[in-house]
């Protein structure tokens, strides 16, 4: 809409200062005839807009011109709250702009200089990026209230099953975004990027006027973690790697030896514990104190290796 690309311009001259016909048409996704078109109606309708000629011309703001421009629709106000799921989602940059056009001058350029020094990047080198295209109606029947109907891929694989659901909440736990519903009448949570050909439908979602998502997320994880037997390791290890040995453990002791640290950790259970001190134990980075057990199982993992056998 015309009206809402008018005010997009406005707030990103009041936001950046000064932006040229070309900047101005790759931020809107617009051809720089639109944007002269857009400048001169806003000129036309009393906004001081003017132009600066020459290498580094372009349009801006006469100084200390105000206009009320924060006010933010629904999804733009859900997209800043909830993360947006996308962070280069359409309401995302929409809101982010009113944000900036909302603050102080005085504050504007500190803000744009440390929006460009933080970048959040969830899938890391290695990991692919999750298939969040079902993020978008499921946020929207959350939002709404909506009863939605969708199919959603078993873990271990197999065909997709056909499930209608009953909304209650969205929870993103580290990278990963959850789905609380009701399904006939259970409460269960859903990864989204398992979930496909999503439809909001018309039926509202049977659930509770009120939910508190950090007790249900509490309730939830306790449950998964009583589920696995958790298993204590000790282990020795130079200072300079404690950091990196318990990373995806508990650290129940670290305590001083002479020579480096002797550290006590939980894991999950007995695999847990495998796989995340296999990588170690093959760099020399730590000698296992106990369990014997599982120094033994390394050790035998070690030699099949060596040998080339197959590792069960």
């Amino acid at each position: 809409m015309r009206a809402e690309r008018l005010l997009s311009v406005l707030m990103l001259l009041r936001s950046k200062g000064q932006m040229t016909a070309t900047e101005l048409a790759v931020e809107l996704e617009v051809s720089e005839r639109t944007i002269l078109r857009d400048i001169e109606a806003l000129s036309l309708s009393g906004v001081p807009v003017y132009s600066e000629r020459g290498r580094n011309g372009g349009f801006a703001l006469v100084s200390g011109y105000r206009t009320d421009l924060s006010g933010l629709t629904l999804p733009e106000a859900i997209a800043l709250l909830s993360g947006g799921g996308r962070i280069d989602s359409a309401a995302a940059a929409s809101a982010k702009r009113k944000l900036a056009a909302s603050l102080p001058e005085m504050h504007r350029g500190g803000v744009a200089e440390a929006s460009q020094r933080i970048l959040v990047r969830p899938e890391g080198f290695v990991r692919p990026p999750q298939q969040l295209e079902a993020l978008a109606p499921v946020q929207q029947a959350v939002v709404e209230g909506s009863r939605v109907r969708l199919r959603y891929e078993r873990r271990g694989g197999g065909p997709p099953n056909a499930r209608v659901l009953d909304p209650i909440g969205l929870i993103v736990a580290g990278d990963t975004w959850y789905l609380v519903a009701y399904s006939e009448g259970v409460e269960r949570m859903y990864r989204v990027s398992r979930m496909s050909e999503v439809v909001v439908l018309d039926d509202p979602a049977q659930r509770e006027s009120v939910v508190d998502l950090e007790e249900v997320w509490q309730r939830h994880r306790d449950a998964f973690r009583s589920s696995f037997e958790p298993v204590d390791v000790v282990i020795d290890c130079a200072a300079t790697d404690v950091e990196k040995v318990s990373a995806f453990a508990e650290v129940l002791r670290s305590v001083g030896t002479g020579t480096g640290v002797r550290v006590d950790l939980r894991f999950a259970d007995r695999n847990h514990a495998t796989r995340v001190l296999w990588a170690g134990y093959l760099e020399s980075m730590f000698d296992i104190v106990e369990p014997e057990s599982l120094r033994e199982q390394l050790h035998d993992r070690i030699r099949a290796v060596t040998v080339g056998q197959r590792i069960e």
